[in-house]
């Protein structure tokens, strides 16, 4: 390895252990910021933090808060990892039954209890502050699972056609359902208004009959529980068969009243813990929270059952329920509900979905007729979704939810809640994070409670929080360690009794003030307390801290710190070294003030294998020249030097062939070095030997070549070897030259014959080409002779008239 790469892995190494450096101190100084004054308050200041007990660790003038720290720091300050409190959190597992795998038409008949759609079902998670804890929730719709459905129908007079078609929906819809469950419930119950006015009409025909002209219709009422939940359809098509239409004077029905009441009175209506269904059935709007005040009822609705024979007593007395309030009742007890109303209130509806979980709408016809296929779709749809919701958070803690659904499709935040597209029988995971911020103040345990809307399986979390450390159990009361009992000795420090401060509870907080202390704070011939550097605590300083966490205080009298040694490169100590008190102590193979001398010399180290190539010494990993004629990292180059081997060139020539300039002095000026001949170049010395050595090609006077190295070894002796036989060009061979010319000027004359009768040719070929056209184009006959004149003239008479 060269020098420079040498350099550059040193560079990136300190580099690599600043950016440590850099992670470190970010991840402690939270920590330390913490000022934390025992192990419990270190462990909550971050899931990084760490409390070191070992008694010795803290220096003089440190603060007990200095004890907390990052894990790594406080293991580079040397508290043993034995002596770090560091409590993790965990998670245990205490119910976990396998979801349930079962067929419709199956020979086993469960009960619902025994049904299990959720797992785990019940588990304990230790929380440590800002470390979350993670657990896998597994959720499978279990097939041929209980349905409870209850028909909730407004029963005002506008309803009147469809409560026909109702009458018979109890077989009808039984035989629909045996499709989808074995066990199949139904319940009817029916609503109309409020029993005061302006609702309804007060006066006593009215109340007896609220419908016009010769119609029977049965006096009005707010909620009436007409059949609690059955398995007997026949028994529904009767009881809602002897059902009649009442009438109201508004058109927004008292329904909230009805869906409290449903909801709340369990025991009447008769729900299992399996799926509820509530089916809402209306061709009119709503009245919600505050009309009441219309008929002086001013009493918010209390949520509670108030069912009399199957009839809600309290319409009178408590307001109608606010949306909200019945969306919690409705979540509390784990109910669906179905909205079956006519098209002209379609988007009311669809809004109040949008505020109820686990809700849908259909649309009515007209008449009804089509209730039994609104509930299948209705049904269909709502199992086809699981959304996941928990109970009230204690203070501090968060959760978040991961959701790996079908198809891979995976979400997380508030969609992570919840998987679609399910069908009866799939399975769908669900990753939850359980995160506290900070403890309890009293510290006790906590439970919440997650579970799918419209199911009544739930799990349950026991929240347990780490906010104390194992030491701290084990700590000694009164210790006689803290200053004659004034403190408990725990963790490797002391907490101190009420009324009492300092490290070892030596002082009552009256003397914390007096000035006799301060002279215990103070060096000698000097008036600063503390160097102006700290506070007296009890005759103690008590160091303060920088805002840069890692840049710290110490001493008896605070006047030492680990920021103002020098400095190399922008580094304090170069970065080979540790400030003390402000003065670097330098890591092995650095020294100096700033350790920024390297005792290393393998960057001095030259190809030759020698330090500096012999030429000067190797101060903080650079060569010093001692020749000044000599320069470079390693003193390799002379730009005022003859070459070695031009310098020796004459002597090593007449030594070893007695011929050149020096022949005639050699005896007196080329005996400075010793010579060894060989018989051929490979048993020259080869490079890698410990002397330095120069290998040389050089011309003698005859033109030959010779060739030999030159090395000085460690004492400064000379040696030369020489390869004993010069490399002499041998002369020219005649005979092959001069045939070579003669060759040549024939071959030559030949191929200018060739040449010249080649052109030739062309030539004759052209000319006589150019003949025959010419030839060609001839135009008189072959036998006229052209410069032939006839001796015969004519003359003709112009006055001639033929006459």
């Amino acid at each position: 390895m060269s020098a420079t790469n040498l350099k550059l892995v040193t560079w990136a190494g300190i580099l690599c252990c600043l950016i440590w450096n850099g992670f470190a101190q970010q991840g402690g100084s939270d920590c330390i910021k913490a000022n934390a004054k025992s192990c419990g308050e270190c462990i909550q200041a971050g899931p990084n933090c760490g409390w070191c007990k070992k008694i010795d660790f803290l220096q003089e003038g440190e603060p007990t808060s200095a004890r907390c720290d990052d894990l790594a720091a406080l293991k580079s300050k040397g508290c043993p990892i034995e002596d770090i409190e560091n409590p993790r959190g965990d998670k245990q597992v205490l119910e976990d039954r396998e979801v349930t795998n079962r067929k419709i038409g199956a020979a086993e008949k469960l009960k619902p209890e025994a049904i299990t759609q959720i797992q785990p079902q019940k588990l304990v998670l230790k929380l440590r502050v800002g470390e979350p804890q993670t657990f896998s929730l597994k959720f499978k719709r279990a097939e041929d699972y209980p349905i409870d459905l209850y028909y909730l129908m407004d029963l005002s007079y506008s309803m009147k056609d469809d409560l026909e078609n109702v009458k018979s929906l109890g077989t009808a819809l039984m035989l629909e359902m045996e499709k989808i469950t074995s066990d199949f419930r139904i319940g009817f119950g029916s609503f109309v208004e409020k029993t005061v006015m302006p609702y309804i009409s007060t006066t006593p025909a009215k109340l007896r009959n609220p419908c016009t002209g010769d119609q029977n219709c049965t006096s009005p009422f707010s909620y009436k529980n007409v059949l609690s939940l059955t398995s007997e359809g026949n028994k529904f098509n009767e009881l809602v068969g002897k059902q009649h239409i009442s009438g109201n004077l508004d058109s927004p029905e008292g329904g909230f009243d009805a869906i409290m009441q449903v909801a709340v009175c369990g025991e009447q209506i008769g729900w299992r813990n399996v799926t509820r269904l509530l089916v809402f059935s209306t061709d009119a709007g709503f009245h919600f929270a505050g009309d009441g005040k219309l008929g002086g009822i001013v009493l918010p609705n209390d949520g509670k059952c108030h069912l009399e024979n199957n009839v809600y007593t309290m319409s009178h007395y408590y307001d109608y329920p606010s949306i909200a309030h019945l969306v919690q009742k409705l979540s509390e007890n784990n109910i669906q509900t179905i909205f079956a109303v006519t098209e002209e209130f379609q988007a009311v509806y669809k809004e109040l979905k949008n505020l109820i979980p686990k809700s849908a709408v259909g649309t009515l016809s007209s008449n009804s007729s089509n209730v039994i296929q609104l509930i299948i779709d209705a049904y269909n749809s709502l199992s086809s979704e699981v959304i996941l919701e928990n109970s009230k958070l204690p203070k501090g803690v968060t959760i978040s939810y991961k959701s790996f659904c079908k198809n891979g499709v995976n979400d997380t935040q508030e969609d992570g809640r919840k998987c679609s597209n399910i069908s009866i029988g799939d399975e769908v995971k669900f990753e939850i994070n359980v995160t506290a911020n900070e403890c309890p103040k009293k510290g006790q345990n906590e439970t919440i409670k997650i579970k799918p809307l419209g199911f009544t399986e739930e799990v349950e979390i026991n929240l347990q929080f780490i906010c104390e450390c194992q030491c701290q159990s084990e700590g000694e009361p009164n210790s006689q360690a803290c200053h004659e009992g004034n403190g408990t000795f725990e963790c490797g420090a002391c907490r101190c009794n009420e009324g009492r401060i300092g490290r070892l509870c030596e002082c009552s907080t009256d003397e914390v003030n007096s000035e006799d202390m301060d002279a215990y704070c103070r060096r000698e011939n000097s008036t600063e307390i503390c160097s102006n550097n700290g506070e007296c605590i009890c005759g103690q300083c008590v160091c303060k801290k920088r805002e840069n966490t890692n840049e710290v205080y110490s001493g008896k009298y605070c006047e030492c710190d680990n920021f103002n040694c020098d400095r190399s490169n922008g580094l304090i100590c170069g970065g080979n070294g540790i400030c003390k008190c402000r003065v670097c102590e330098c890591f092995p193979n650095f020294t100096g003030s700033a350790c920024d001398c390297s005792l290393d010399t393998f960057p001095c180290m030259a190809s030759n294998g020698q330090i500096c190539n012999g030429r000067g010494t190797c101060e903080c990993g650079t060569c010093n020249c001692t020749d000044p004629k000599f320069q470079g990292a390693t003193c390799e180059m002379c730009q005022t030097c003859v070459g070695v081997c031009a310098e020796h060139k004459d002597c090593v020539q007449c030594r070893a062939f007695d011929k050149g300039e020096k022949k005639e002095t050699c005896s007196q000026e080329c005996m400075h070095f010793n010579m060894t001949r060989v018989e051929s170049r490979d048993k020259l010395p080869q490079p890698g030997q410990p002397d330095p050595l120069s290998h040389c090609k050089e011309k003698d006077v005859d033109d030959c070549w010779f060739y030999f190295t030159y090395s000085v070894n460690s004492n400064g002796e000379a040696s030369v070897h020489v390869v004993e036989t010069p490399e002499c060009p041998s002369g020219p061979d005649i005979i092959p030259i001069v045939a070579g010319v003669v060759a040549g000027i024939v071959l030559i004359g030949l191929a200018l014959l060739l040449i010249w009768k080649l052109l030739m040719i062309i030539h004759d070929r052209r000319e006589f080409a150019k003949f025959e056209k010419e030839k060609m184009n001839a135009k008189w006959d072959t036998g006229e002779n052209p410069i032939y004149k006839s001796a015969v003239t004519t003359v003709v008479n112009p006055k001639y008239e033929g006459k």
